[in-house]
């Protein structure tokens, strides 16, 4: 199991910029696949934008060059760079790793965008 404790989420105006930080307990290289996923009122949970070990990344259409997904070795974390943010980005986001074995999550952080 690996333990992910996500922060920096909060209130944000449109078109501002927000980097949410997701911290492992373990080394992050060893973990086949890390990922944000986010989940708005009434509505399924999402991928955001993920990448591997191997170094693909995957971003959801609709943040393709707003959001950036990056990792850090050193500090065992995962950061989502939120640029350009609509009120379409408010959920709770996630964060995951895709280990053997169940996924493991983070407890979620709130993102609010201010139109």
């Amino acid at each position: 199991q690996v333990q992910l404790v996500e922060s920096g989420g909060g209130l944000v105006q449109a078109g501002g910029s927000l980097r949410l930080s997701c911290a492992a307990s373990t080394r992050i290289f060893s973990i086949n696949a890390m990922g944000w996923y986010r989940q708005a009122p009434g509505k399924q949970r999402e991928l955001v934008a993920a990448f591997t070990t191997g170094g693909a990344t995957k971003y959801a259409d609709s943040v393709k060059g707003r959001f950036t997904i990056s990792g850090d070795n050193a500090k065992n974390t995962v950061y989502l760079q939120m640029n350009s943010p609509t009120p379409e980005d408010t959920a709770v986001y996630y964060c995951n790793a895709r280990v053997v074995g169940p996924d493991c999550w983070g407890q979620g952080t709130q993102v609010t965008v201010s139109s």
